[in-house]
């Protein structure tokens, strides 16, 4: 099959790779893109293409992996270019979000398919036996799930209805990712309190040493990870859940996103320093 991929970050490369390793034919719009997207691409063994009006021609399924706050401006930018296809829609937001992109994308004639990825990014070469896990949902999931057979891709389709799986990712990243919110922050207060030795008592030095490398790992990520709380946030609204605890973990992921891509990783000290010194990056 002939795929487009929108856009190859660290967990769209990967994906990308799994689908070209299963014998698809996958494309990119390199233009204007950074050196570290070209090497992953290059590495994903992904096409070039020299814009979206070139990838979408000769695409039967376009894939957008981007961060949560673009997914809507991208799949208008694929509609605009007259494309009529399949669009799998593997973005961490809200299923209020997921309904009007595919609201939109319908009156173009192009048809959406719910993904949603729970894992880290899955290389072909290096994790034969990854747990990371594609789930889909929506009518056209199961052939979506054929076309990566035999890769360390995992796939679950979960129904024919867009909007469950994404609904799954938001509950799973409420815990995994609120929780790692909820932990910098408490570490933030016991430093300004001057008690972060006596709590790495009261608590043990496993669950501590857990803390920090959960910190310094989300530190990279917490860019994307603000965008993501605040569709968590969407989700738990829609129902009549209580949406603060994720709006506050937005406002700790902002706090930490001048760490955003670290090659080093930063002393616990700056980390810190970033959570408690946090006034003049809170979002607008």
């Amino acid at each position: 099959m002939r795929i487009g991929l929108l856009h190859p970050g660290a967990m769209g490369a990967s994906v990308g790779a799994c689908f070209a390793a299963c014998g698809h034919r996958v494309s990119w719009v390199n233009h204007a893109r950074s050196s570290a997207t070209q090497a992953r691409a290059a590495r994903a063994g992904l096409l070039p293409c020299a814009d979206l009006a070139e990838l979408t021609q000769g695409a039967d399924l376009i894939i957008s992996v981007c961060p949560p706050h673009a997914a809507t401006e991208v799949a208008r930018d694929v509609a605009s270019t007259g494309y009529q296809g399949q669009y799998l829609e593997a973005n961490a937001i809200a299923p209020s979000k997921l309904l009007t992109i595919d609201a939109l994308l319908s009156r173009h004639q192009i048809h959406l398919m719910d993904g949603s990825i729970i894992g880290g990014p899955v290389w072909p070469s290096e994790a034969p036996e990854s747990q990371t896990t594609l789930h889909l949902s929506g009518a056209g999931s199961e052939a979506i799930a054929d076309l990566l057979a035999g890769s360390p891709l995992k796939t679950a389709v979960l129904s024919d209805q867009p909007g469950d799986a994404s609904a799954l990712k938001m509950v799973f990243a409420a815990f995994s990712k609120g929780s790692a919110a909820l932990t910098a922050e408490i570490l933030n207060v016991a430093e300004q309190y001057g008690v972060r030795a006596p709590l790495s008592e009261a608590l043990g030095q496993q669950t501590i040493a857990q803390w920090h490398r959960s910190l310094a790992a989300t530190a990279s990520k917490a860019w994307r990870f603000r965008g993501e709380m605040q569709e968590i946030a969407e989700t738990f609204s829609a129902v009549g859940a209580e949406p603060g605890f994720h709006q506050a973990a937005a406002a700790v992921y902002q706090k930490l996103s001048a760490h955003k891509d670290w090659a080093t990783k930063p002393e616990l000290n700056r980390l810190l320093a970033s959570l408690a010194d946090g006034k003049s990056q809170k979002p607008n």
